[in-house]
């Protein structure tokens, strides 16, 4: 799942987005702490380094914070989720990303570590101006000014008496300085000029307005909008980004890491195909032992299907094909034990079932297989009205107990000495016998 750099913005049309910042608690007691999990993909998407924004929940929570750049593993001290932290990544985005004047993400930072400045330049419109310094996130970025290049080493000024010791020997320190300086704009980095490539007199750090200067803004202004743009995979068709996810859970399921639960669940977000993925699901990890595999991986169907109804309606829809169309002489008798199954395990909600029942569609299967399965299902479809007409004309539930047999027949009740449901009348439902 993608938002919108600044998420004040509702424009449908709105080309700058960001992932959706994944946090995960480790540890308990006094060794709790928050991995950001995409942090070093965030700050990609903003063009900023990853140790900013989560240096920013640092300061903003009181918390501390750890930085492992080999492993790519940012940290908050406690325990904090990922909503929170996302509000708080939209007040850094305002702060240091946004362009006070036209709100445009594409902008670089410039520190003046002798002025104690940072200066902040907007590539779209071509404004200047000063970060508010009073926030404390401005004295990390004082002293870390250029953590998102690999080197980073400020040249020295060469002396009199010839080069420096190590000094490399295919261009002087002059050159070598306006190299990086070229190669930190390039990257939109931050950029810390060397001391003898600043002028501590001149103020003046206005835009060049000249036509050579225009274009060479132009051309940055293209190349920033290629690393803040909508990703490739989500300018593709739904049925091809379907697809993606096929492929993705089927290697998934092959090296037996479909237990991966919020891998797979976030890949289904960020493809934006999280309603339709429980197709995916039906055709790659059902079969003839559904009734099993249901309880084995329901943690992952739980985590598309939980207050999803589309995704719960879309799982229907593969069942129906994985019964009617794939293993029918096996799966029809099974349907109600099916059913049962996916409505005990809270993979599939009563009100999506009983809509499910009232009408036969063509939508997956022919409509007279679509008629079988809804057939093979009314017992169980009957007993569910049933059970939720008595819940409501009933002020004392705690007299009967609707239960599940253990030998997999649906809708056989058990009754306490309060109440004898034969004797009034009521008939029970055994699905075997049908």
């Amino acid at each position: 799942m993608s938002y919108n750099v600044d998420r004040t913005n509702l424009d449908p049309f709105y080309r700058y987005k960001m992932p959706k910042l994944l946090a995960k608690v480790e540890g308990k007691g006094n060794g709790i702490k928050t991995v950001i999990v995409n942090m070093v993909d965030v700050a990609k998407a903003l063009s900023r380094p990853a140790t900013y924004p989560c240096k920013f929940f640092g300061c903003e929570l009181g918390a501390q914070t750890q930085f492992d750049l080999k492993n790519d593993r940012y940290i908050v001290n406690g325990s904090h989720d990922a909503d929170k932290l996302q509000s708080l990544l939209d007040i850094f985005i305002k702060k240091f990303v946004l362009c006070p004047e036209c709100s445009n993400p594409e902008t670089n930072l410039t520190v003046q570590a002798k002025k104690q400045m940072i200066l902040q330049r907007c590539i779209a419109c071509g404004h200047s101006g000063q970060i508010d310094m009073r926030h404390k996130l401005t004295t990390f970025i004082l002293k870390n000014p250029s953590d998102q290049i690999e080197s980073t080493t400020t040249p020295k000024k060469q002396t009199k008496k010839g080069k420096k010791k190590g000094e490399d020997d295919r261009g002087s320190p002059e050159a070598n300085a306006q190299q990086q300086m070229a190669a930190q704009r390039a990257s939109g980095g931050v950029i810390d000029a060397p001391p003898e490539f600043k002028d501590e007199d001149d103020d003046n750090w206005g835009e060049d307005i000249s036509e050579e200067a225009i274009k060479q803004r132009m051309e940055e202004l293209t190349d920033a909008a290629k690393g803040l743009a909508l990703t490739d995979d989500l300018e593709k068709s739904p049925e091809e980004r379907i697809d993606m996810f096929y492929k993705y859970l089927q290697l998934k399921r092959d090296d037996n890491k479909v237990g991966q639960v919020q891998e797979i669940t976030t890949e289904a977000e960020r493809l934006e195909v999280k309603d339709k993925a429980t197709l995916v699901l039906v055709e790659l990890l059902l079969d003839t032992k559904i009734l099993q595999q249901i309880k084995d991986h329901r943690k992952l169907f739980l985590s598309f299907c939980y207050e999803n109804p589309k995704a719960q309606k879309y799982l229907l829809g593969g069942i129906e094909q994985l019964v009617g169309e794939v293993h029918k002489d096996i799966l029809l008798p099974k349907v109600p034990h099916i059913l049962k199954i996916l409505y005990d395990s809270d993979i599939l909600e009563e009100k999506v079932l009983l809509d499910w029942a009232d009408k036969v569609s063509k939508k997956y299967v022919s409509k007279a297989v679509a008629q079988e399965i809804h057939d093979k299902a009314s017992p169980f479809i009957k007993w569910l009205k049933e059970a939720e007409e008595e819940s409501e004309e009933s002020d004392d539930d705690e007299n009967i107990e609707v239960v599940y047999s253990t030998t997999e027949k649906v809708g056989e009740q058990k009754t306490t000495p309060v109440v004898d449901k034969k004797e009034n009348g009521d008939d029970e439902i055994d699905i075997d016998a049908i």
